[in-house]
């Protein structure tokens, strides 16, 4: 198995280790409803997806 001829350093270990932090997810607001969505994603309460309705949403469900 191969091995590292040099150690490395500090601060590229942490540039490495910083790529695995944990980030919160990004949420949008729906145009239409206002509530908070996470992007790429039809509404759940209102069934919009840029701009046009892509599900029907009961009332009631």
């Amino acid at each position: 198995m191969a091995n590292p001829k040099r150690r490395q350093s500090k601060s590229r270990q942490r540039l490495r280790q910083g790529a695995n932090r944990w980030r919160a997810p990004v949420l949008k607001t729906c145009p239409e409803c206002g509530t908070s969505v996470p992007g790429h994603v039809a509404c759940p309460s209102c069934g919009y997806y840029k701009g046009r309705q892509v599900l029907n949403i009961t009332a009631g469900e």
